[in-house]
């Protein structure tokens, strides 16, 4: 009897030992390796620093929770996801906000979230807006645009506010290609077939009006 008690306390101290190893293991193992993915705007070194983890310090030191909180101070931060193991490595996947167009009268930049921020990444292959529009104009005017297609929207070189008697919400896009687009914030939604239409000029370049009916002007 004492001998089976003795082999059972036997095998539960060597779990013990076991679990205490893993356990200090676990306590010490620094982060070895850092993967980032997913960033455009902000640089590796830029998410690390976010991070707190520039040092390299204990992998199980600080939270994964901890860490997302610290990197979605960023404004250009969307959503954060943390994984790790145990061989001291850290995969950080990042999800930005995209930038919708560029602000050229004040340098700022406006994200899909709608904040407005300084210009400092120098992003390019978006649009510039190129005068002044009201407030809540623009406000609406950019909800809409972040529903359009990023590769639609990088076809838009400049933007301009440009109202009539019949619309306060009239735009004109100016194009990569040299052609120019007049629409509302409420057709925007237009904008996505300009492909479509564009196949069908036979390289002609002209005004699409996609304002009020889809009709083109050629231009001499």
């Amino acid at each position: 009897m004492k001998s089976k008690k003795s082999k059972k306390l036997g095998k539960i101290l060597i779990i013990l030992l076991i679990i205490g190893l893993l356990a200090c293991y676990l306590f010490t193992i620094h982060i070895k390796n850092i993967y980032i993915k997913g960033n455009n705007l902000l640089s590796d070194q830029e998410i690390i620093e976010l991070a707190g983890i520039e040092d390299y310090p204990r992998l199980f030191a600080i939270s994964s929770s901890n860490i997302v909180s610290k990197i979605k101070v960023s404004p250009y931060v969307e959503s954060v996801k943390i994984t790790k193991n145990l061989l001291g490595r850290i995969d950080i996947n990042i999800k930005e906000y995209n930038i919708l167009l560029k602000n050229e009268i004040d340098n700022t930049i406006y994200l899909s979230s709608l904040e407005q921020l300084s210009n400092e990444s120098n992003v390019v292959g978006i649009p510039t807006l190129i005068n002044d529009v009201p407030e809540d104009i623009l406000k609406a005017f950019l909800k809409k645009l972040n529903t359009i297609d990023k590769d639609v929207i990088s076809k838009i070189s400049e933007i301009e506010y440009s109202p009539n008697n019949y619309d306060k919400d009239l735009f004109l896009f100016y194009m990569n290609d040299g052609n120019y687009v007049y629409i509302t914030t409420t057709r925007l939604n237009n904008i996505s077939k300009y492909d479509e239409v564009l196949a069908s000029l036979d390289g002609k370049k002209g005004i699409l009006y996609l304002d009020s009916g889809n009709h083109f002007q050629v231009l001499n």
